[in-house]
């Protein structure tokens, strides 16, 4: 199968395979490593159109880019569309090539707050916020949005809610096509992004279900999408890119393991500075390493414990040299 670039406006991703927005996950360095393992694009974790006009230093915090970063792809949530457009435009003074409304995500807080998957309650809205983002940045930035197959199983709206969304302008379509009450569990429905794709003339691109290589191909294949974004099967495993190049699972032994995940966490650290406040951050990072590990549930027990970078790194070193693949 011939991977295809993916023109989104102006911009072209090289191929169709994404990094998935993931909070608290996908800072600058975790894209860093997915695109130097194969991942053809990556998204940033969602980022507070509030805290962005607030000057939040935290919220700011989330547009570090690397400078071999290209495209970068800024994932913006917030429930009122003014400030969402005022949100864009700091975004794109920040350099964005590509700007994702997120209309997915089913966390309470974000609900709350009008934001995430609530839009698909109010389409009127969503479709309000990419015409009015495209105006503040003089459509000179490609509007995406990702969201989900609906509310409810008595609400599947995915289809509806993309042809609004392409009529106000939006250059792009990301379809979890999981409900709301899912979150990430459950088989995603493949159907619905073919018939998404098939509803509408904008790139479409599917995010759910890969965990292996092999599923890359079959959603782009089965369902005619332009892209297939990475999620949860990356945590830990940035060669799921590797294998999705190479059309074949890659299983990295302990010892590539170690290397990566040292390199990881020492720029890790480099970003951050605070060495407290990396280890914090990056334990859980740690843990998604070990899996499919000999031990692993004894390392993760102790690594969840551990609050000083050099025992960090020992127990890495420790672990890793001496584990085997289940």
């Amino acid at each position: 199968m011939t991977l295809n670039p993916v023109p989104i406006g102006p911009c072209t991703l090289p191929g169709p395979f994404l990094l998935a927005p993931m909070s608290g996950i996908t800072s600058m360095v975790d894209r860093a490593l997915a695109r130097e393992h194969g991942a053809h694009a990556c998204m940033t974790e969602l980022v507070s159109a509030k805290g962005l006009i607030m000057s939040s230093r935290r919220t700011l915090q989330y547009l570090a880019r690397a400078p071999d970063e290209n495209p970068f792809w800024v994932q913006l949530f917030g429930g009122e569309v003014e400030s969402m457009a005022r949100a864009s435009v700091i975004v794109a003074e920040q350099g964005a090539d590509l700007i994702d409304i997120n209309m997915g995500c089913p966390v309470r807080k974000v609900l709350k707050s009008g934001a995430g998957v609530a839009l698909m309650a109010d389409p009127d809205r969503a479709a309000a916020m990419v015409r009015e983002m495209r105006r503040a940045t003089g459509d000179r930035i490609p509007i995406t949005a990702k969201f989900r197959a609906g509310w409810d199983a008595d609400r599947i709206t995915a289809v509806a809610f993309g042809r609004c969304l392409e009529a106000a302008g939006a250059a792009a379509l990301i379809l979890h096509p999981r409900l709301r009450s899912r979150h990430h569990s459950g088989m995603a429905d493949w159907g619905l992004l073919k018939e998404l794709k098939e509803a509408v003339s904008i790139p479409v691109i599917g995010s759910g279900g890969i965990r292996v290589a092999e599923d890359g191909y079959r959603m782009l294949e089965e369902t005619g999408c332009d892209g297939a974004m990475v999620g949860r099967a990356a945590l830990g495993n940035p060669w799921i890119f590797t294998g999705l190049l190479q059309r074949r699972d890659v299983a990295p032994s302990p010892a590539q393991r170690l290397s990566v995940v040292l390199d990881h966490f020492r720029r890790f650290l480099d970003w951050i500075g605070d060495r407290g406040v990396t280890v914090r951050k990056f334990r859980t990072r740690a843990i998604y390493y070990s899996r499919g590990l000999t031990g692993s549930a004894e390392f993760r027990r102790k690594v969840v414990l551990i609050r000083e970078a050099e025992e960090l790194v020992s127990s890495f070193e420790e672990f890793f040299g001496s584990a085997e693949l289940v």
